[in-house]
């Protein structure tokens, strides 16, 4: 697995410093808003951050590329830990998780059994399982399902691997072809132009091996299981993908957390939480204060 370790200012090797895994979002990669934005502030406020890409996605391992498998996404965050508790200037008493769309959905469903997760926060949080289900199926599931399974078959007997793109090519396509709703058109300026776009995030999806996606959800049994302190942050500007309820859902399902925070951002969308200079300012103003109750 890839990984980037962020430090803080004046790092001192054999000190003991909290630490967040930061988790990037479905599509995208290390070197996007879960280190270039959150990594890098969490970092400059004291704290080891490792960014990290997601198996068979950026620069981490794995055959076929481009698959999105929750239970892996949420398996990838516990190995991550696992190699964080090695390092010698990580506190394995003080680990904090955020994520960042569906990589704040993710983190959230790892919480829910990874209790090494001390305190944990959604930036624009989606649950991927409710999005493919609705939007990314047409509202269609069982229709999708069936096409994913014919495609596997196809490609079991030797037919070229379906790689779905998930974006529009570029902000004029977008235009010229009506693909203008908010977090379509804002998401292919971030990922389709020099403000995001990098390399590994590649917003592409192999079509025949998403179905485990479709059964699964981020917030299940959130209301036994979500036992540790969670804050979702969301823009008031609603999407299609659905961050702004999901956000109000796992706040409102979280009864058993010992805090549970929901921060609303009036004037701003989901995509500007990835990197604009005053939602990111907003939040890192709600999570730093969080991040330091928790994991000091």
């Amino acid at each position: 697995m890839s990984a980037l370790i962020l430090i803080p200012p004046n790092f001192v090797e054999t000190q003991k410093y909290p630490t967040i895994i930061s988790v990037h979002p479905f599509g995208s990669c290390k070197e996007q808003t879960s280190s270039a934005t959150y990594g890098k502030a969490l970092a400059e406020a004291g704290y080891i951050v490792i960014a990290y890409d997601a198996s068979f996605q950026g620069e981490s391992g794995g055959m076929p590329r481009y698959v999105e498998d929750p239970t892996q996404r949420v398996e990838d965050v516990s190995r991550v830990i696992d190699y964080a508790v090695t390092l010698p200037y990580v506190d394995a008493e003080r680990i904090g998780g955020i994520g960042i769309c569906g990589g704040g959905g993710y983190i959230i469903g790892a919480a829910l059994t990874e209790k090494r997760i001390r305190a944990v926060v959604g930036i624009t949080p989606v649950n991927i399982g409710r999005l493919f289900r609705e939007g990314f199926s047409q509202y269609n599931p069982i229709g999708a399902l069936e096409a994913m399974a014919a495609q596997r078959t196809a490609e079991a007997l030797g037919a070229d691997l379906m790689v779905n793109e998930l974006l529009p090519p570029s902000l004029e396509f977008a235009k010229e072809n009506g693909l203008t709703e908010r977090d379509v058109y804002e998401a292919t300026d971030y990922y389709k132009t020099p403000r995001g776009q990098q390399p590994g995030g590649a917003t592409r999806m192999l079509f025949s091996h998403a179905q485990k996606t479709l059964s699964w959800d981020a917030f299940s049994f959130a209301e036994t299981l979500m036992t540790q302190p969670v804050m979702a942050v969301i823009g008031q500007k609603v999407g299609a993908f659905g961050a702004y309820s999901d956000g109000r859902e796992i706040y409102g399902r979280s009864v058993a957390s010992k805090d549970r925070q929901l921060v609303e951002l009036a004037d701003w969308s989901h995509y500007d939480l990835y990197d604009k200079t005053e939602p990111v300012g907003l939040a890192m103003e709600r999570i730093l204060p969080f991040f330091k109750s928790y994991l000091g």
